[in-house]
């Protein structure tokens, strides 16, 4: 195990991935999240966008974090990819008004066309890939709470997908970017949080948490 606490429970075992994080993130800022594999930076995502729930001490949250950590579609594969759409986009806003608008979107962005109305079991990794990415930067947030290592699809997609990327993520009031890349945290981000096992270790200036993660590490 690379981080957390880890303790025995009767013939199992417990991990407390995240422990001791006090921090306070304001409106508009553009934070990353800093530290090796398993030091709790997916964790903590999760933790922010409501996808866990703390079991000690207490997380609040003015505005919904919406996130884009899942690799894989929420819903059952045997739904076409229409109705994929149509549940996240009743996930995120509630109802179905602008649906179509959305869907549109959706559909030329990721170039299905009338693939559209085929199961999503039957995509390839690249189709399928390519609607989740669309569906998921297809709206604006308020938060955003983001894993680098969410795949946008096959290379001929890439460049295409890199700039709705920088457009989804200035779009977002609040970043949460969590990377090993440098570059990519420079281009977004301001602050740094530095994770070890499971600890917040800094919370500085970006490059001054850079520093202090690259000197503690190597």
């Amino acid at each position: 195990m690379t981080g957390g606490n880890l303790r025995r429970v009767g013939s199992g075992a417990e991990i407390e991935a995240v422990r001791g994080v006090t921090c306070t993130i304001n409106h508009g800022e553009r934070v990353a999240l800093i530290g090796h594999n398993g030091a709790g930076k997916s964790t903590f995502l999760k933790l922010l966008s409501g996808i866990y729930q703390p079991t000690q001490g207490h997380l609040s949250t003015s505005v919904a974090v919406h996130p884009m950590i899942q690799k894989s579609f929420i819903t059952s594969n045997e739904l076409s990819g229409l109705q994929a759409a149509k549940a996240h986009y009743l996930l995120v806003n509630g109802t179905l008004h602008g649906f179509q608008q959305f869907l549109d979107d959706v559909i030329n962005f990721s170039g299905l066309g009338d693939f559209i109305h085929l199961p999503v079991r039957s995509y390839s990794e690249g189709m399928g890939a390519r609607l989740l990415f669309s569906l998921l930067t297809g709206s604006k947030h308020e938060c955003l709470a983001l894993d680098e290592g969410f795949g946008a699809g096959d290379s001929s997609f890439y460049e295409k997908a890199e700039q709705r990327m920088r457009v989804f993520v200035e779009s977002a009031g609040t970043l949460i970017l969590a990377s090993h890349s440098d570059d990519l945290l420079r281009k977004f981000c301001k602050r740094g949080l530095v994770f070890d096992q499971g600890r917040l270790v800094c919370d500085s200036k970006l490059d001054e948490a850079l520093s202090y993660y690259h000197g503690t590490h190597y």
